[in-house]
């Protein structure tokens, strides 16, 4: 390696965990450095309003959030900078992470906040209409979609999940699923099925999106290469997808134990990982809740964590 930096505690991830987590360290004087990663302020900076974190009771817009906690958390001395974690070292003290595969860092204390990326169908119409009627959370837009006709895609509990958190706010919500059956547990499928404002669509491939100003329908396929296929455009307000996230943490799966998708195993309600000093926050640990505010809440607590791990070592 060119160039190797020793730190004393290094964030990996710009979302609200990653950034609260530098808040939090360097008004604890950890002169933290913070990697924002690929997508600088994480997956808010692709919602358009967020009026579920608590303090703005007009709502604010999820890249003015990102952009006030950046500013905070340089505030109190976090070194906030650009740049990708490509490679990690866990396997002894200090820890080695490689950015943008050429610069070493070393660091006694190690926060990770890389969050988790939601799956997408790969239609070209998702990135058109991204903030403009296509959404991966239920709980962050659904309130937007009150009394308009929404679609999820998905067949396993997360989509029956979103649909009937969904069927609360919205007139109808069509679930449209891929295969002739649900893949959701039987109790999720009978809410589904018996909910008067939920209508499966089985056998349904979404194969593009449609609308001027945002998304006004979806283009279907039913049974897809089947003599009987049938295409047909479905008019729609709101088109959620529910097909799953990936934790972005594969660099990490050699030390830290993950999941079966990936999400990082934390020791109980803590942050901590089974490597001592390092800890994972956010998404990236979390797949249950995937919430900003939870995400932040659990920065909150790494830090905490990380203060103490370096102050038991000797290393403040």
């Amino acid at each position: 390696m060119a160039e190797i930096e020793k730190v004393k505690c290094l964030i990996i991830g710009s979302g609200p965990a990653g950034y609260t987590a530098a808040i939090y360290a360097g008004r604890a004087n950890l002169c933290p450095v913070l990697y924002e990663g690929l997508q600088p302020g994480g997956q808010l900076t692709t919602t358009t309003d967020v009026e579920n974190f608590p303090g703005y009771p007009e709502g604010i817009s999820g890249p003015q959030l990102m952009e006030d906690l950046r500013a905070q958390a340089s505030r109190f001395g976090a070194d906030v900078r650009f740049g990708i974690a490509t490679a990690a070292d866990l396997s002894k003290a200090p820890y080695k992470i490689t950015i943008d595969g050429e610069k070493e860092i070393e660091t006694e204390a190690l926060i990770i906040a890389t969050g988790a990326t939601a799956k997408y169908l790969g239609l070209e119409d998702e990135k058109k209409y991204a903030g403009m009627g296509v959404s991966a959370c239920a709980t962050c837009d659904g309130f937007f979609y009150r009394k308009k006709i929404v679609a999820v895609v998905g067949g396993g509990d997360t989509a029956c999940e979103e649909a009937v958190y969904l069927a609360g706010l919205a007139s109808k919500v069509y679930l449209i699923v891929r295969k002739p059956f649900l893949r959701a547990s039987k109790i999720m499928q009978e809410r589904v099925m018996n909910h008067e404002k939920i209508e499966v669509l089985f056998e349904h491939n979404a194969v593009g999106l449609y609308g001027d100003n945002g998304v006004e329908g979806v283009n279907l396929v039913k049974r897809w290469g089947e003599p009987d296929e049938e295409r047909y455009s479905l008019p729609i307000d709101g088109f959620f997808l529910a097909i799953g996230h990936k934790p972005n943490s594969d660099i990490f799966k050699d030390y830290i134990d993950t999941d079966e998708v990936g999400y990082i195993i934390t020791d109980g309600d803590s942050p901590r990982t089974k490597v001592p000093g390092v800890f994972a926050a956010g998404d990236v640990a979390d797949p249950h809740y995937r919430q900003a505010i939870t995400a932040a809440g659990s920065g909150c607590k790494a830090a905490i964590e990380a203060e103490r791990y370096l102050s038991s070592i000797g290393k403040i």
